[in-house]
């Protein structure tokens, strides 16, 4: 969660989102109501460049998460072939949900 909360109040994302940063925090509490814990391991890192990617790969993986939503596609990349994983933009994601209501 702190990891969100530091990438999304980034200027570039809050200014994407149209969020101010108390709404991005409104978001990350909706969030943490639905989200459920997963144990992170650490067996095959490091395997993308920065380790701050690597935790939450890892934690899609382990949680058997659906995909993983992210603006830092071109990072996971590798990832999604390695671990058959899914990787997708945020309106994407946003998209496929609001198809779903």
């Amino acid at each position: 969660m702190i990891e969100y909360e530091a990438v999304l109040t980034r200027a570039e994302h809050l200014e994407a989102s149209g969020l101010m940063r108390a709404g991005v925090g409104r978001v990350l509490d909706m969030l943490a109501v639905v989200a459920k814990p997963v144990r992170l391991s650490y067996r095959w890192r490091p395997f993308l460049a920065d380790p701050n990617d690597d935790m939450v790969l890892e934690t899609a993986i382990n949680g058997g998460a659906a995909a993983v939503v992210t603006f830092n596609l071109r990072h996971f990349l590798e990832a999604a072939k390695t671990f058959r994983c899914r990787i997708c933009a945020p309106a994407v994601a946003l998209q496929e949900i609001r198809s779903l209501q």
